[in-house]
């Protein structure tokens, strides 16, 4: 019956392992967009609307991105070190992609331990 709920166990942490990853992608792209659309858009045609708006998305995402981070060290489980680098990535501008491809590689060695198992 264990043997049964290993699979099983396995697709669910990688299925979050996946919406981490996403995740992060997303919130990359929000500071990029703050930084690359946003800031320009209120400090050379005095639009501050437009931070808010970002900012204020990117802020919610960031904060997502740390709460998931913190999740996934039970759930996936996610090395300590792997977490910390999520969320000291999503700090800077391109950090969310970097920590991105390292949670890839952890997801393709689930995946290969999964179709093992199984």
């Amino acid at each position: 019956m264990s043997d049964s709920a290993a699979p099983d166990a396995a697709l669910k942490d990688l299925a979050f392992l996946n919406k981490l990853r996403v995740l992060g992608a997303i919130e990359g792209i929000s500071t990029l967009v703050l930084f690359g659309i946003a800031m320009p858009l209120k400090y050379v045609y005095g639009m501050p609307l437009a931070v808010r708006i970002a900012g204020s998305l990117h802020g919610f995402l960031f904060i997502a991105l740390c709460l998931a981070n913190s999740i996934a060290l039970d759930r996936v489980p996610l090395p300590r070190k792997l977490a910390l680098a999520g969320v000291i990535g999503a700090v800077f501008p391109f950090g969310p992609f970097v920590v991105e491809r390292w949670l890839g590689r952890l997801a393709r060695d689930a995946e290969g331990s999964a179709e093992q198992g199984g």
